[in-house]
This record gives structure tokens, C-alpha cells and sequence, in this order.
């Protein structure tokens, strides 16, 4: 939320998520045959795929002894807890406990489920009323299965609160970190906007790429081929979330993933736009 909403007494690096969205909590293919364990804001919560390939998530607690299911297994659509062998289907029920006869029941023990989603090649999930999941949608990534884009990814796991990090991805100023390969230069804020969703950073800078020829590519590699020019970099804090886009050419994304008051994750996404080469789109991907 905008820093105008909140009262000078609150303290922004204590303040907590809004569980009612979604936020970023893997990379698709972290989540394979093996449970994966996670954390949001505090929540330790696993992640499996069953044997159709749909993901779930539930709270990381066997409540049996309080054992990890992350360190578990697997079987057919449940997952098995590692320690005393309790089965638990993808609504979070105890469906099965091996050492138990016919005749005994089962316990009537339930773990909590999230809502999840997964889009983008990342797994989506809402921590709040998982009534309200329907009606907010994740930020969402178009251009990752887009034929007109290339991609990097990176995970990052920074010793911070949530906060410091929008304030650094707001500021553009920040170009000299990156060297030989910085993409900006002498960014200059024009426009300000904000309300209780979102903040929108329109700056004026100069870029040292411009993709409009075949050996274009090649700037991000050899500095002497960079050329500068003007171009508008806008970027935008679509809470939790982060945007900017650099001309034509390039757009970045920052999804957060928010694991205690001191420690976040973050995935950021490096997109080069191949508008400029449509012929490419017609050649096998190995070739592109």
C-alpha cells in the first residue's frame, strides 16, 4: 500500500502482508515428484504435485507429532508424512494411517488448505480467505509464454523486510550498480501517482540498448556496440508485486514473496523483446 495511507506512528518494517493476495511462493519447476516446503510471512507450508500433474498446498505440520510433510513422499493424489506413515489428500483430511485395523477410526484431524494457482511458470498462492481467491487475480506474467520474448530468471533471497526492497526497485537512480551492464543512464522522475493499490514511477532516461537490428543482442554482451538514446522507463509497485518496463525493448519483473519480518524472497524476470525480428518466430525454438 502507498506510504501516504499509513500513520507516521505505524512502523513499515514490522507491518505485515495483506493475505488476500496472491503472492509468488516457487518457480513451476521447483515442484516435481518431491514435496517442496515453503514459508509466507511465517506460515511454513508444503507444496506437491500429485500424479496428474495439479499442485496443492498445505500447512507443513503433520499433527500427529508435528512433523514436516515436506519431508515426505508422495502417493498417487495424497501426501504421506514421513514419520508415522498418516496420509493426507490434496483438502488437507487424514485419508489413511497404515498401522491402524478396519475397524478403528480414523482421526478426524484436518490441515489447512490454500488456495493456488499456477500460471506464468511460477505457483501462485493466496494466504487469506480462500473465498475471496476467485475474486483477485495474481499479477500475472503474458509475456512468459510469449514467442516474441526471451527470459532470465533469478531467485534472491534477501536478509530484509519487504519494504526495503520496493523502496529500492522505486528508485532509478540506482544504474551505476550495474556496471558494464547497466541498461539505463541519468534517469529523471517526471510523474509521481499513487492510490491504495498501486504506484506508478514514469521517469525519462537514457538507454544503452536498442534492439532493431540482427547483431542487436550482442550490446548485452560487448559494451562498445551500446549506443545511448532517450526512452521512457515507467515503473510500477502493483502491491505485492513490482513492473518496469524500459522502452520497447525490455521489461522486468520483481514477484515477492514475503517470508518473515526480516528475510524475503524475491524472483525477478529479465524479458528482451523480439518484436523487432518477427522473422524468428517462424523458426523451431532451437533455432531462435
Amino acid at each position: 500500500m502507498p506510504m501516504s495511507t499509513l500513520t507516521h506512528k505505524l512502523d513499515i518494517r514490522q507491518l505485515g502482508i495483506n493475505p488476500n493476495h496472491w503472492y509468488v511462493v516457487a518457480r513451476s519447476s521447483d515442484v516435481l515428484s518431491s514435496p517442496v516446503g515453503v514459508t509466507l510471512w511465517n506460515h511454513p507450508i508444503v507444496l506437491y504435485r500429485d500424479n496428474s500433474g495439479v499442485v496443492h498446498a498445505l500447512e507443513d505440520r503433520c499433527p500427529h507429532r508435528q512433523v514436516k510433510l515436506s519431508h515426505g513422499r508422495v502417493k498417487v493424489d495424497n501426501l504421506e508424512c514421513a514419520y508415522h506413515g498418516w496420509k493426507f489428500s490434496p483438502n488437507g483430511e487424514c485419508v489413511a494411517v497404515s498401522y491402524l485395523t478396519a475397524n478403528q477410526k480414523l482421526p478426524s484431524c484436518k490441515l489447512r488448505q490454500y488456495a493456488l494457482k499456477e500460471q506464468d511458470g511460477f505457483i501462485w498462492l493466496f494466504a487469506g480467505d480462500t473465498a475471496q481467491a476467485e475474486s483477485v487475480s495474481p499479477l500475472g506474467v503474458p509475456e512468459w509464454e510469449e514467442l516474441n520474448y526471451i527470459a532470465t530468471v533469478s531467485t534472491i533471497d534477501c536478509q530484509a523486510h519487504y519494504s526495503f526492497l520496493i523502496e529500492n526497485l522505486m528508485d532509478m537512480h540506482h544504474g551505476h550498480l550495474h556496471e558494464k551492464y547497466q541498461a539505463w543512464a541519468s534517469a529523471e522522475l517526471k510523474n509521481l501517482q499513487e492510490d491504495t493499490e498501486r504506484v506508478d514511477a514514469h521517469y525519462q532516461a537514457q538507454s544503452y540498448y536498442k534492439i532493431d537490428k540482427i547483431w542487436s543482442i550482442s550490446q548485452l554482451f560487448f559494451p562498445g556496440l551500446r549506443r545511448l538514446h532517450p526512452e521512457a522507463l515507467d515503473v510500477s509497485y502493483l502491491y505485492p508485486h513490482w513492473v518496469a518496463t524500459l522502452g520497447q525493448d525490455f521489461k522486468i519483473y520483481c514477484l515477492f514473496c514475503p517470508v518473515s519480518e526480516t528475510q524475503t524472497r524475491a524472483y525477478l524476470i529479465h524479458f528482451t523483446s523480439l518484436n523487432a525480428f518477427w522473422r524468428l518466430h517462424k523458426l523451431p525454438v532451437c533455432f531462435r
